[in-house]
């Protein structure tokens, strides 16, 4: 992997950090209770996870300039890791038998693909 190429996929992973940040946002948002229907979506958290998916979709769009488009969903799949381990430490959700199969071949997936593609 040329070093370009790792620059522009570290932007594409952090991008998809971001984005799995404004998702626990998001679900934190939801979990608020609200006066009226615009309250609910033009609320500072609301609109601030909005800005950073918007952040994030530059990210992207900027790395597809250099890395190839096989490894694109590659490093975007990691987002179920941050996603899941967010969700553990913000809102003390279990991680299950069932989560952990699912990261397990996620994982692999992606030493795969690194060793191999």
């Amino acid at each position: 992997m040329s070093d370009k190429v790792l620059l522009y996929s570290l932007v594409m992973l952090f991008g998809t950090l971001i984005s799995s940040i404004s998702q626990v946002m998001l679900k934190k948002s939801s979990q608020k209770e609200y006066g009226n229907v615009y309250k609910e979506y033009l609320n500072p958290l609301v609109i601030t996870a909005y800005f950073i998916f918007f952040l994030a979709t530059l990210c992207t769009v900027f790395a597809y300039k250099e890395i190839p488009l096989s490894l694109g969903p590659m490093l975007e799949s990691t987002g179920y890791l941050y996603v899941t381990v967010f969700s553990a430490l913000l809102f003390k959700e279990r991680i299950t038998g069932k989560k952990i199969v699912a990261l397990s071949i996620i994982i692999i997936g992606i030493v795969i693909y690194s060793v191999f593609g």
